[in-house]
């Protein structure tokens, strides 16, 4: 009878069809909900010996000490090469990033764009591992041997380009591989974006006789703020999950130094050098809490950017509708 009063009140029959999509595509939302959840929660549940060992201490206590009988963690040191590594990496990647699709949208001639635009989707394609093993072999050795002597020269007044590194394994070589992971994936969104914008608004400003980068300023800039910013939020999560390339080139070192040439390790990083390893359970439920302490920073991420996306979209309507009303 209920069925035949919702029928009634909308005046639209209910088709098989649209009942089974409805219920599958709600049977994947909550799926996914629940896969998350269960993430969390064994993450939580694998993490419990420490949080009990050292509460909220362990966050900020920069040690760790897997030696029997004088066990001690804390996560202060990887979340010091967390930070610098991804935030710096970001720094350097965003404009590199926002210049490349800008030139393949707009500067570019039409020859190369197809070509060039295949080798930054390929370049993202490439596994981890593999730059790694390229940071280690090619790029640590440039690094040591001409970059950072010539920054230490230099700037070497600032602490944080002290003496280069003697191996060729710093936070700073983990921060080049990290902008040249996250470069692609922001140049590739942030280049849909641009071809996004509607071809009508460029050509408009250009008639009113605008230079090229003023119509880049004035329109499409505006128009794919807050896409940029998402993009960038994604790769800022990109570089503070990367696990691999980041163990194998930042030297493995626990504590917090200044200097971009002295060797680091990030959450991740210690995770994937360190679990198989683990011989206590205290270590192992350390471990399982850095991976906690990395996965609020990626949920947080991730809220940050629905958050971004969300707040532009709303003020391009309301400049939309005063633009109308005017």
């Amino acid at each position: 009878m209920a069925a035949v009063d919702a029928i009634r009140l909308t005046g639209r029959r209910i088709r098989a069809g649209d009942a089974s999509l409805q219920i599958v595509a709600g049977a994947a939302a909550a799926a996914a909900c629940v896969l998350v959840g269960l993430i969390v929660w064994k993450v939580i549940e694998g993490a419990l010996p420490s949080i009990r060992a050292y509460g909220l201490d362990f966050v900020w206590r920069n040690a760790w000490n897997p030696v029997l009988g004088h066990e001690l963690y804390g996560a202060a040191s990887f979340l010091f090469g967390t930070a610098i590594t991804s935030l710096v990496a970001l720094v350097l990647a965003g404009p590199l990033a926002i210049g490349v699709a800008l030139y393949l949208t707009e500067l570019a001639p039409r020859l190369l764009r197809a070509p060039v635009t295949a080798l930054v989707e390929t370049l993202a394609a490439i596994p981890s591992v593999v730059i790694g093993l390229w940071g280690i072999l090619v790029l640590g050795p440039v690094l040591r041997d001409h970059v950072e002597p010539a920054l230490h020269s230099a700037l070497g007044f600032i602490p944080l380009f002290g003496p280069p590194s003697s191996s060729g394994s710093s936070i700073f070589t983990a921060i080049v591989v990290l902008t040249i992971m996250i470069l692609p994936i922001v140049a590739s969104i942030t280049r849909e974006l641009f071809l996004g914008v509607p071809g009508e608004l460029k050509e408009g400003a250009l008639a009113l006789g605008t230079t090229r980068w003023e119509m880049v300023r004035g329109v499409m800039f505006p128009y794919a703020r807050g896409g940029i910013a998402a993009a960038l939020i994604l790769g800022l999560g990109r570089a503070i999950g990367e696990a691999i390339a980041v163990s194998q080139v930042i030297g493995g070192v626990v504590g917090i130094h200044v200097s971009l040439f002295a060797g680091g390790d990030t959450l991740a990083s210690k995770i994937a050098e360190s679990y198989q390893g683990g011989t206590t359970k205290l270590q192992v439920a350390s471990l399982i809490y850095l991976g906690l302490i990395l996965l609020v920073f990626s949920l947080l991420m991730n809220l940050a950017a629905q958050w971004v996306v969300r707040r532009t979209a709303r003020r391009q309507g309301v400049g939309t509708n005063r633009g109308g009303l005017g």
